[in-house]
């Protein structure tokens, strides 16, 4: 009688599989085979492989054990017996499963709004693992893409940190990571202009988004400003405030703020202005009458 333990899975990591075969006292011969090679011919070994050695327990069992088990041992594993009657065989298969790894991914990167980008997350494992990405926002819905994930004309709001992560049921996903900046040029998003009377400390703000984070200037007319007596200029990361110190009617009228990276630049103009007694807008009312006189003069 000969019996064998039928299709075996295992993990590459695990440290050894037995293949059991029993056989009954009136087995004469018995040998373990694979593909063809005999491995142990009785108690006699012929493998060279340090791993492998027989499993016996009394005159029944007849096991072989391969320790340290590795893809390369997968394969068919022949229990060959000899009675009086005729020979016999009966046959174990070895499958070696393998967790999955990400042995390449995307570095980190920065691109220009608007370009083209390629993600790639290689990965092995048996069976062969399924790989999937996903962006980390507040949703991190799964995004259509495999071993590569082509990001057409990617936008401001597509950066951030992207994962890629590989899965073969074998053993807890493999999973990493690739930070995704997405650089574009400045857009002022918010302008604060201030009513202040004489004597009073005027506040001018501007708000802008941008990266790389922009830089900033203050112009009064043609004139660039900077921190002098009377003149304090604050730049807090995407925010910038001008402040003007006891405010007289000379310091009245347009300021620009100009906010800047290596992709581009935009300005706003602001406005420091008083009110008169009837509540009108003094240095507005003065801008207004230059624009009637300068429409006049060019016939607009």
């Amino acid at each position: 009688m000969l019996t064998v333990k039928r299709d075996v899975f295992i993990r590459e990591r695990k440290k050894e599989e037995r293949h059991k075969c029993y056989v009954d006292d009136k087995v004469s011969k018995v040998a373990w085979l694979n593909r063809s090679n005999i491995i142990y011919a009785g108690q006699d070994k012929w493998s060279l492989d340090p791993r492998v050695d027989l499993v016996t327990k009394g005159q029944l069992e007849y096991s072989l054990r391969i320790q340290k088990v590795d893809v390369y041992d997968e394969g068919s594993y022949t229990c060959s017996i000899q009675t009086k009657q005729q020979p016999k065989t009966s046959q174990v298969y070895l499958i070696v499963q393998v967790p999955a790894d990400i042995y390449k991914v995307s570095e980190d990167i920065t691109v220009n709004e608007g370009s083209n980008l390629t993600l790639s997350c290689l990965a092995s494992g048996r069976p062969d693992p399924a790989i999937n990405w996903r962006l980390l926002n507040p949703s991190a819905e799964p995004l259509d893409g495999e071993e590569y994930l082509d990001i057409i004309g990617i936008m401001r709001n597509q950066a951030g940190r992207y994962e890629c992560k590989a899965s073969n049921d074998v053993a807890t996903p493999d999973v990493k990571y690739v930070n995704v900046v997405v650089s574009y040029p400045p857009t002022i998003k918010k302008t604060q202009s201030s009513e202040t009377p004489v004597g009073r400390m005027g506040t001018l703000q501007c708000d802008a988004t941008a990266v790389p984070t922009p830089e900033f200037e203050w112009y009064r007319d043609e004139k660039r400003l900077s921190n002098a007596q009377g003149i304090n200029i604050q730049i807090l990361g995407t925010t910038t405030i001008l402040m003007i110190a006891n405010v007289t009617e000379e310091d009245y009228g347009n300021y620009t703020c100009v906010a800047s990276n290596r992709l581009g630049v935009q300005n706003a103009s602001l406005f420091l202005y008083s009110r008169d007694i009837n509540g009108s807008a003094l240095y507005l009312n003065h801008w207004l009458l230059l624009a009637c006189f300068a429409c006049l003069f060019f016939k607009c």
